[in-house]
């Protein structure tokens, strides 16, 4: 009786003994794998992590912008500045002038405005008093004229060949589009009453079309328009007719609208969408915040996010709407400029440029906040900073 006691548990013992080796060894081996699939996984994130963010890579040079040239300023004055032409121009509520880089005057005009804008288009800058009555156009060589409106100015465009449409407020409808031909004077209105408020308008590259947005709100949803009119020169004075109108399903506001040739393109604040074959369609592409839009040699740069606080993107999309280009560029955008088959843009004390197929032809880090940019002659930029104005070859 006494010996098979001990020879029980002598076999009890050894049966714990091998169980702790398995189970040991078993625990090893997914620790180990566990960690190989980790370090796989974290590799192939490494890898498109740099592929993706190839464009916030160190910057191609350093500049301090107070040594390059041009001259100096207070922030608040730099802020009342606008690169254009081979200069600047210098927007106050009594006065626009036009500056060389050494802020020489050009020339000047009087103005009385409360909320002045100034926009740029090719080669002419439009000055407007937001929600006042007049707007100035001027070129390179002189202010081409100052013009008065019956109702408050809500927005502006400017065609290649001078023509300029005006969005204004109304009392007997829900807006007015005014056209005016290249010296100023009113050529046609068409007044709103039963698409809604019009939004944002703008000309194709001949100066034969103008798009306008609306939004109506009358009924119990929402619903947006965009309306063409054909331009034609007459005897004596530009013509313009209805020429075709799109809608779409949805609560959707079209923001802005640009031609790319024949075609037009109207962007929400996160969609796309284009004319095609007689109907307003979107185009799927996933834009959660768009920001600035640009055509560049027939090439639309579209800046947008995923949402609040998350990274600036840029994409880059061909004639046939396929996506050549789309990179994280950084945080904060302050300004975008294009010139021809270059595109320009500042974010976070970084200025990129690139060609018309989404490669970066340089990259600078600058020193300063930037407050607005714009191409000069011979593919310079002229940086308006908190510093004053500059020029980066």
């Amino acid at each position: 009786m006494t010996t098979s006691r001990p020879n029980k548990d002598t076999g009890r013992k050894t049966a714990v003994k091998t169980t702790k080796k398995h189970s040991t060894g078993k625990g090893l081996l997914i620790a180990v794998l566990v960690f190989a699939a980790f370090l796989i996984v974290s590799l192939v994130l490494i890898i498109l992590l740099s592929k993706k963010i190839n464009s916030m890579e160190g910057a191609d040079s350093q500049i301090k912008l107070a040594a390059q040239g041009g001259f100096n300023c207070e922030y608040s004055e730099a802020q009342k500045l606008y690169p254009y032409g081979e200069g600047v121009v210098k927007v106050t509520n009594d006065r626009i002038a036009y500056l060389t880089l050494s802020g020489t005057e050009i020339y000047t005009v009087a103005v009385s405005y409360s909320n002045p804008q100034c926009v740029v288009f090719g080669d002419y800058v439009a000055v407007f008093d937001l929600n006042g009555y007049s707007y100035t156009l001027m070129n390179r060589d002189k202010a081409l004229y100052t013009a008065h409106t019956t109702n408050q100015i809500k927005a502006i465009s400017v065609s290649k060949k001078g023509y300029v449409a005006i969005i204004t407020g109304s009392d007997e409808s829900n807006g007015d589009v005014v056209l005016y031909d290249e010296a100023g004077k009113a050529q046609y209105q068409w007044s709103s009453y039963n698409s809604g408020f019009p939004v944002s308008c703008c000309f194709d590259s001949e100066s034969t079309k103008l798009a306008v947005s609306t939004v109506n709100t009358n009924g119990a949803v929402v619903v947006p328009y965009v309306r063409v009119f054909s331009i034609s020169r007459g005897s004596s004075s530009l013509e313009m007719a209805d020429s075709a109108m799109y809608t779409v399903e949805g609560n959707v506001l079209f923001m802005s609208m640009c031609y790319s040739g024949d075609k037009l393109y109207c962007f929400t604040g996160n969609s796309m969408y284009e004319v095609a074959d007689g109907k307003l369609v979107q185009i799927n592409y996933d834009f959660s915040a768009i920001g600035y839009v640009n055509l560049v040699d027939n090439k639309l740069f579209v800046t947008y996010s995923d949402g609040v606080s998350q990274l600036s993107k840029l994409a880059v999309l061909n004639g046939s709407e396929s996506v050549i280009y789309n990179s994280d560029i950084g945080t904060k955008i302050s300004a975008v400029a294009v010139s021809g088959k270059l595109y320009a843009i500042s974010v976070d004390r970084r200025i990129f440029v690139f060609d018309s197929t989404g490669s970066i032809l340089n990259d600078f880090a600058v020193d300063e906040d930037v407050i607005r940019i714009n191409f000069l002659a011979g593919n310079k930029l002229c940086v308006v900073s908190a510093s004053g104005v500059h020029t980066i070859t």
